[in-house]
Parts: structure tokens; sequence; C-alpha cells
């Protein structure tokens, strides 16, 4: 039988992202678009998430922070109904 290697490899460290890293990246999608209308509702978006990823806790930039984001934009969209 053939035994398994441990995996010694450490984990990559998550990087907090700063404002300048989010701007050349929002930079980069939008510089990637050809039409003038889709740069202008990608802007608009990445400026909605960039807003509230600045006024939240500094989070690693990861799948988790993305699917808080989508939870609050689904809360804004349907609020709840008081019973």
């Amino acid at each position: 039988m053939a035994s398994r290697q441990k995996n010694t490899q450490r984990p990559v460290p998550r990087t907090i992202l700063g404002l300048l890293d989010i701007e050349q990246s929002k930079n980069a999608v939008l510089n990637s678009l050809a039409a003038q209308s889709s740069q202008e509702s990608y802007r608009h978006a990445m400026e909605e998430i960039i807003t509230w990823y600045s006024s939240e806790p500094r989070l690693s930039f990861s799948r988790v922070v993305v699917l808080r984001y989508r939870f609050v934009l689904e809360q804004k969209r349907f609020p709840s109904v008081p019973t």
C-alpha cells in the first residue's frame, strides 16, 4: 500500500485589498470592456461594492465577502415584511 505524503505547504496568506489595489483592479476590468454602456454599468456596480467593502471591517477579499455583499443586496431588494 502506498503511503500518503503529508502536505507541508503553508497556505498562501490572504491580503487585505487597499484602495489602490481596488482602483487598479476596477480600471483593469473597465478597460477590458468595449461597449461604453457596459463600462458605465460595471463602474456603477463596482463602486457600490467598493463603498460597501470599505465601510465594513477590513476582511480579505474572498468568496465569503462576496456572499456577504450578496446578502446585503438581497436584504435591500427584499425587505422583510412585518408580521
